[in-house]
């Protein structure tokens, strides 16, 4: 088993908590505790397909016991709607809501917009250095693509964008709880311009997964407007 399979189970056994194994500073990373509030909601449901996924960061986790909770908010033919909360100590610190679709649907076509993101290939691309107590990045590997890793060397951007290879460094597939994981894993793409001044919290976040992807490495590109 994986860590990280390990880490969900750990989470959503008979004696839930949060482990430190996908940490920034000593406080779990959000798409970490998404992808755990994630596991508990699909063990309501039947329905996996596009889910769409909000949670409200309300105070920081900390690695320990946790209070995992779930509601049925509603069922449908198309669509299940679910509710997460996680509590510590008493004290709610994440709440989230999970629209799961029926893999089934009279909708027939596929359409996108957007070509494909284009990236450089991962052997062209420059690895994430180590960063003390970020122990997420222990366990996933994070390859930049030169065009924006000038805050890297203090040659800032003129773009909030980070874009990039992302995978576990043990190789484990990709699958819906990976996808979330990684939506959360990047570094700010405020760093592109301002470099890593400061710590920047996940608020809020919502999470469209039109499809899972196959493989171990996910290609993945984060921008900003605002700073």
């Amino acid at each position: 088993m994986t860590s990280f399979d390990q880490d969900l189970l750990t989470a959503t056994g008979d004696f839930p908590e949060l482990t430190d194994n996908w940490s920034i500073n000593g406080i779990p990373n959000g798409g970490y505790i998404m992808a755990v509030m994630t596991r508990a909601m699909i063990s309501e449901t039947d329905k996996q397909a596009t889910p769409i996924l909000t949670a409200s960061f309300i105070n920081r986790c900390s690695p320990g016991p946790i209070d995992l909770q779930t509601e049925v908010v509603s069922r449908s033919r198309g669509f299940d709607r679910i509710a997460s909360r996680l509590l510590q100590d008493g004290s709610e610190r994440v709440r989230m809501m999970g629209t799961f679709a029926a893999a089934s649907t009279e909708c027939r076509m596929t359409r996108y917009e957007k070509p494909p993101l284009r990236l450089a290939s991962r052997a062209s691309c420059i690895t994430l250095p180590p960063f003390p107590k970020y122990t997420l990045y222990d366990r996933m590997e994070i390859r930049f693509d030169p065009e924006c890793t000038g805050w890297m060397s203090g040659s800032p951007s003129q773009r909030s964008e980070l874009k990039g290879w992302i995978r576990f460094r043990d190789d484990r597939p990709l699958d819906l709880e990976a996808v979330i994981l990684m939506a959360d894993s990047f570094p700010p793409p405020v760093f592109a311009t301002q470099g890593p001044v400061a710590w920047v919290p996940t608020l809020e976040m919502t999470i469209n997964v039109r499809n899972s992807p196959q493989g171990t490495w996910l290609k993945a590109v984060f921008r900003t407007r605002f700073v």
